[in-house]
């Protein structure tokens, strides 16, 4: 038998239900709290808004991903860790990296820091056999606690 999808489009993006049949959606739909859709977009509002103003004048959002715009001084740690932060998921490939540096104005010697940076348990590999690097969650919380909390304080 066929699936059959409800789509559903809020603010913050789409909800999709899939059932059996219409009975199945409905009886779905019944559940889902009524409030759903404000505390959605409360949340989703909320992440998106606090990122982009957490990173403004650090980090561009552009196509190309993010690039860092800040004059400050980094080391190539706190660049490559900027970089994956401000990427979705808070990872990306070696190469990828790399090019988003280059065009923030900064060389780098990229696997050979996202190496140390293992090793201090600031990122991983999620899948070994693919040249991606996400950020750990202690990975993180040092972006966030120690290199953004740094630069807004030089530039406030």
């Amino acid at each position: 038998m066929k699936r059959i999808e409800a789509r559903i489009k809020t603010p913050f993006g789409e909800v999709v239900i899939e059932g059996d049949s219409p009975q199945e959606i409905l009886n779905m739909m019944e559940t889902i709290p009524e409030n759903f859709v404000e505390k959605m977009s409360d949340v989703v509002f909320k992440r998106l808004t606090l990122s982009k103003v957490q990173l403004k004048g650090i980090i561009e959002l552009t196509t190309e991903g993010p690039i860092i715009v800040t004059r400050e001084g980094l080391t190539h740690y706190e660049a490559a860790g900027l970089i994956l932060y401000a990427s979705d998921e808070h990872k990306n490939t070696v190469t990828q990296v790399q090019k988003l540096l280059e065009s923030s104005g900064i060389k780098s010697m990229v696997p050979a820091r996202l190496n140390e940076m293992t090793k201090r348990g600031q990122v991983f590999k999620p899948d070994p056999n693919k040249p991606e690097f996400k950020l750990t969650i202690q990975g993180e919380k040092w972006v966030e606690i120690e290199v953004i909390n740094r630069l807004k304080e030089k530039t406030s």
